[in-house]
């Protein structure tokens, strides 16, 4: 299979058909409940991510849709997101319904913010920004920090593969995502991650590509789900297990993309973690 080339960088792809995990059924009849859920432990979830520019300003504010791929080839809706206008910083609306992406709609279930530079990300549930509590009533309903992600140039500059640090909360003894809802800047995913202060929380990184001299490009085993090479495509790992993989996200058309992810991350956590790559300043294709 030849490679396409989309940039000097490309994360190209080594072939293999062995699945990452078996597929049983996925209950989604819950849809909010079910994207915010880990997934079952042993089980991939297999999803697609396609991107529509369509319209006037699409181009510059597409949207993304997450499909669940069953097995019987079915797709099931499961999120929605698009870059907000007239905002300082990369801020994106995620919502479970694909018609309505406003802020104020009882659809909306998380956002990813990036810092000024894009290369620091934070993805948040509903609840509410600690500096707009006027009640005690919204302070019981702080909004919960699900996932930071930070991205940095290596040695080679922006000729190599990038490199990602994922940190996600930590799981209790009965497989429940630790709550994190940090009151100021101080508490937060990113602060604790840059801290070391690593408690009750799992720190991730990008699989680092291997060189393959034969197709002159970065390489990694996507085990068929991925079919084109990208500066995007990534898979992320707990260094203690370099072979499960969490989350994968690669290219497979112009504006397709599958997007897998496992225990213990949740679809939302990964659906923003991949809209991060999009937007990343470091995503020099």
């Amino acid at each position: 299979m030849s490679l396409e080339s989309d940039s000097t960088n490309v994360i190209g792809l080594l072939c293999s058909s062995s699945p990452l995990a078996n597929e049983p059924s996925i209950d989604v009849d819950d849809l909010e409940e079910f994207t915010l859920r880990p997934a079952p432990q042993g089980v991939t979830v297999k999803c697609r991510i396609t991107r529509d520019k369509k319209g006037m300003d699409r181009g510059m504010y597409p949207t993304y849709y997450l499909h669940l791929e069953r097995e019987d080839g079915k797709k099931v809706f499961l999120l929605a997101g698009r870059k907000r206008k007239k905002s300082k910083t990369s801020n994106y609306l995620i919502s479970i319904d694909p018609t309505d992406l406003s802020r104020g709609g009882e659809s909306f279930i998380g956002k990813l913010r990036s810092n000024l530079m894009g290369t620091k990300f934070t993805v948040y549930d509903s609840g509410v920004n600690p500096v707009k509590t006027t009640s005690s009533l919204e302070a019981g309903n702080l909004r919960q920090e699900l996932a930071a992600i930070c991205y940095e140039t290596n040695v080679l500059g922006f000729k190599g593969p990038r490199k990602m640090s994922v940190i996600i909360p930590g799981m209790n003894m009965d497989h429940e995502r630790v709550s994190i809802r940090p009151r100021n800047e101080h508490e937060s995913l990113l602060a604790r991650w840059q801290n070391k202060s690593t408690e009750s929380v799992i720190e991730l990184h990008n699989k680092t590509p291997v060189w393959n001299d034969d197709t002159q490009s970065y390489v990694l085993n996507f085990h068929g789900r991925v079919t084109q090479a990208s500066v995007k495509n990534f898979q992320i790992i707990h260094d203690n297990d370099p072979d499960y993989i969490v989350m994968q996200f690669g290219r497979v058309a112009e504006d397709v993309f599958t997007m897998d992810y496992n225990y213990p991350m949740c679809a939302l956590q990964a659906f923003a973690i991949a809209l991060s790559s999009f937007d990343s300043k470091l995503a020099c294709e």
